[in-house]
């Protein structure tokens, strides 16, 4: 096995088990998984679970986990993160809570040290929200940007969106953007509140899951449904002219 940072994308869902694991993710990466015990994670508690569904006897006692989140200071030093493959030559992963590492997770920081150490980086193949979102939508496949998160706060939050809706029309570019998933409502309801009534809106939830839902919709066809159901549940909206 070489001895590189795997970057490990797990299903989108909150529930790993090892069926839903051979719908979303490739046989290959449950081989090089088992290989690995020095893992950077967002939650020490989501990492473990997603092991066991690859393995329920996977050796969780013999493994490291050091944890990697929005809420780890931003001025922690990173000297020693990679400690186990820059000193040991041993292979680290990085595990996300839900898809792909490093894409629109704080994972990004440890590739990042790993490229400033000149160590080999290997990401593996899985579920992209992002990609298969614009896939789904049918909307603007050549030019199409991901914001993350936008402003929690009222006012500022609809002005963003306001600000992603005109540059789609005139850069004729795709708007991607996620929340929290228990703020999901919110932001559909934002949305129905700031854009146009012509602007279409996709909403991709739950991708790879039980409760996968995708839709598009026109805002004015929007405003006559019921809200999705995306409470809780991983989520990007999506909006183009």
């Amino acid at each position: 096995m070489e001895k590189a940072l795997y970057l490990i994308p797990v299903p989108m869902s909150e529930i790993f088990d090892a069926e839903e694991n051979k719908k979303a993710l490739p046989e290959k990466n449950a081989e090089i998984v088992r290989q690995i015990r020095h893992f950077i994670v967002e939650s020490r508690k989501s990492a473990v679970r997603f092991l066991i569904s690859i393995d329920k006897d996977f050796p969780i006692d013999d493994c490291t986990f050091t944890e990697l989140s929005e809420h780890t200071d931003e001025k922690a030093s990173m000297a020693k993160i990679l400690e186990p493959l820059e000193k040991k030559g041993e292979p680290m992963g990085v595990i996300s809570d839900a898809g792909c590492p490093a894409v629109g997770d704080p994972g990004n920081r440890a590739v990042e040290e790993a490229h400033r150490k000149n160590l080999r980086v290997i990401p593996l193949v899985g579920p992209n929200s992002m990609i298969m979102s614009v896939m789904a939508s049918g909307f603007n496949g050549q030019n199409f940007a991901f914001n993350g998160y936008l402003p929690v706060k009222n006012g500022e939050r609809e002005s963003r969106i306001k600000q992603l809706e005109t540059r789609m029309y005139k850069e004729d570019q795709t708007q991607l953007f996620i929340e929290a998933p228990y703020r999901n409502e919110k932001m559909f309801e934002a949305i129905l509140k700031s854009c146009r009534n012509e602007t279409k809106l996709c909403i991709a939830s739950g991708l790879t899951g039980e409760k996968e839902f995708v839709k598009t919709k026109t805002i004015q066809q929007w405003k006559k449904e019921k809200t999705p159901p995306i409470n809780k549940i991983p989520t990007m909206f999506l909006i183009y002219k």
